[in-house]
């Protein structure tokens, strides 16, 4: 195969976005302008569309992580910085603990940036325009890694876990919080009627983006089960990869290692 038939095939690739199929180089620009389209408003959509559930999901998240003074964590995909400073109360800044936000959406970081100022939180605490594929850190440079309900909005799942080890040092520690593609049998028709109609409108009404929402719920089905995420990570050369379901399976709770 030639050079000019190899370029021609990588041009033609294409992936999801939501339930449509986009060019591959399409997709990081659209997620970026979706979010920078309800940085506003994000957080309070998620207390919303929740009702509030998704903060225990992150205290779970910060349980499960245990960081400790003087570790240094990167929280990608982090937005408006939510979990990084739920991690920060335990990192201790004083001791040389750190955490760092790093997410592609200008926009998610400026809310964040201005909330964190207006709060007072100035020491240890850093943010930071990045790709989840191609991290602008050196290789062993954190302790902790995690990611929030972003892992399925990436391009390629496999290049941003491949990022997650090389920036973690040996013995680190890696979480994912993520939306299950689905739930229990039972309550499937209920979570499709909410999903699909309530979610949607309710992003029309309070952040003025519909199809900003209906985006989030069909990603939510394109994205892999619970196994083949484990599987990924594997892959990825993480080790002690495992996941544990929250809420009944609305959400999943990934963790591994680097070893």
């Amino acid at each position: 195969m030639s050079d000019d038939e190899t370029s021609d095939k990588s041009c033609g690739e294409e992936t999801d976005f939501g339930f449509r199929r986009v060019p591959e180089a399409a997709k990081a620009p659209l997620v970026r302008g979706l979010f920078d389209s309800v940085a506003r408003r994000y957080d309070l959509m998620n207390d919303l569309m929740s009702a509030g559930i998704h903060r225990w999901w992150k205290a779970e998240m910060i349980a499960a992580l245990r960081p400790r003074p003087g570790q240094r964590l990167i929280d990608v995909a982090g937005g408006t910085g939510d979990v990084a400073r739920r991690a920060l109360k335990h990192l201790d800044p004083a001791c040389g603990g750190l955490a760092i936000v790093c997410d592609a959406a200008p926009q998610m970081l400026a809310e964040g940036r201005a909330r964190a100022l207006d709060d007072g939180v100035l020491a240890g605490l850093e943010w930071v325009a990045g790709d989840a594929e191609a991290l602008p850190f050196p290789d062993r440079s954190f302790d902790l890694y995690t990611i929030a309900f972003g892992l399925r909005n990436v391009t390629h799942i496999e290049r941003a876990l491949a990022e997650a080890r090389r920036v973690l040092r040996p013995g680190g520690r890696f979480l994912c919080l993520e939306f299950a593609p689905a739930v229990a049998p039972p309550w499937q028709p209920l979570y499709d009627a909410y999903s699909f109609r309530a979610l949607p409108l309710l992003g029309r009404i309070i952040a003025g983006d519909r199809d900003a929402y209906a985006y989030l719920v069909e990603s939510i089905r394109r994205f892999p089960p619970q196994g083949e995420i484990v599987a990924r990570i594997a892959a990825a050369g993480l080790d002690r990869a495992r996941f544990r379901n929250l809420s009944g399976g609305i959400a999943a709770l990934y963790s591994a290692w680097r070893l």
